[in-house]
């Protein structure tokens, strides 16, 4: 199998930006064409999903996954990022036990509303947050609708400032600095991150990422294709139809193929395992949205 194309799973350190991994995963690959599919903040660990070549183009389909992280936040603290890497901006002692937090945490799964943190790359007003942050200004910014599909308490470390390590689901837009901030608001005080590791992204898991240390290792050994998923593995989350020869001519012209009853939504078409697009079922239709051949 070639390294042109698919997908790559990296396992992120901190202290390294999304951008970094991107630019070292570039030179180990040999390829310029490289996206990744949800920043990680450079304190966040864990999955970062990497399309390269031409399976770039499917990042999309990826991006909106629900993703998994597991999170330590410090109350009573509260920095100017929400994280361990900012300025510290309020401090005072929280009197709360593990019930406490486990009570606040019901008011926020399912549908919540949040306000996009001033570090962030929301735009307000033709500019981004984080732009206006570093020059030092702060701006209304307007709360967002995001959803929480699982939101539990691991641990509880009691004191004047409790350590509190929760895992959550959340789909695209969460942001868990701002939720381990809110959870803090409802009992009285502020809190932030202290360490953040997103370890699923849909059906990915960080259990089958590889660090960059070790691409660079298999690309010294010649053996990359080894870490390259295939694309229809990575958006396996997507229902599949499997086309014939001559389908697969129509497919690679960009023609409509026939609908199977019941299908909604985007649609994997392949030929003999390999993936040769994704298509939106419409109606009685399968319409093409990307065409990898």
């Amino acid at each position: 199998m070639s390294t042109g194309s698919g997908f790559v799973l990296v396992d992120k350190v901190g202290g390294w930006t999304s951008h970094d991994v991107v630019a070292r995963s570039r030179r180990i690959l040999g390829l310029r064409r490289i996206g990744h599919a949800g920043t990680l903040d450079p304190m966040a660990t864990g999955l970062l999903v990497l399309g390269i070549g031409r399976a770039t183009r499917l990042l999309r389909f990826v991006t909106d996954l629900p993703k998994e992280y597991e999170a330590t936040a410090r109350f009573g603290v509260a920095t100017d990022s929400l994280d361990a890497d900012g300025e510290v901006t309020a401090r005072a002692p929280m009197s709360i036990d593990r019930e406490d937090v486990a009570g606040a945490m019901d008011r926020f799964r399912g549908e919540i509303l949040q306000t996009p943190p001033m570090v962030s790359a929301v735009k307000v007003g033709g500019k981004r947050l984080y732009e206006l942050a570093r020059r030092g200004e702060e701006v209304e910014r307007p709360a967002r609708k995001v959803t929480v599909y699982r939101l539990g308490l691991e641990r509880f470390s009691a004191g004047p400032f409790p350590e509190v390590r929760f895992r959550v689901v959340g789909g695209s837009g969460l942001y868990v600095r701002v939720l381990a901030d809110d959870l803090a608001k409802a009992l009285g005080g502020r809190a932030h991150l202290t360490s953040l590791r997103r370890v699923a992204s849909g059906g990915l898991s960080v259990e089958e990422a590889w660090t960059v240390e070790r691409l660079a290792c298999l690309g010294d050994e010649g053996r990359l294709a080894e870490a390259v998923l295939e694309p229809s593995d990575a958006l396996s989350h997507l229902p599949s139809v499997s086309v014939d020869r001559e389908e697969a001519a129509m497919v690679r012209n960009g023609r409509r193929l026939p609908s199977p009853p019941d299908l909604d939504g985007h649609v994997r078409v392949t030929a003999g395992g390999r993936l040769l697009a994704v298509y939106r079922a419409r109606d009685d239709r399968l319409v093409p949205e990307v065409v990898l051949t």
